[in-house]
């Protein structure tokens, strides 16, 4: 299972959709990086594969930052998906 994960500007939670097709999960992601690359407010709709009534509909210039990873069945060494930035009370 790939995921596709995006930052808005102006909101920490991220979104995300999972794709079961390398493919397709690279087709999402290369449709949302032209969209941060043009900067317009064309729409993006993205739909999920383990989810399947879920559906993302975003303007594409509100996208700060788009990533794309492999779920895999372990954890990371720190036990936190990966991702742009992480909030920890470990101070």
């Amino acid at each position: 299972m790939f995921t596709i994960e995006l930052t808005l500007k102006h909101t920490a939670m991220p979104l995300s959709v999972q794709k079961k097709e390398q493919s397709e999960a690279e087709a999402v992601y290369n449709s949302v990086a032209d969209a941060l690359r043009s900067g317009n407010g064309q729409l993006l709709e993205l739909a999920c594969d383990q989810q399947p009534h879920k559906r993302i509909s975003i303007l594409g210039s509100e996208v700060a930052a788009v990533q794309i990873f492999e779920k895999s069945g372990t954890a990371t060494a720190s036990g936190r998906p990966p991702g742009f930035f992480a909030l920890s009370s470990d101070q």
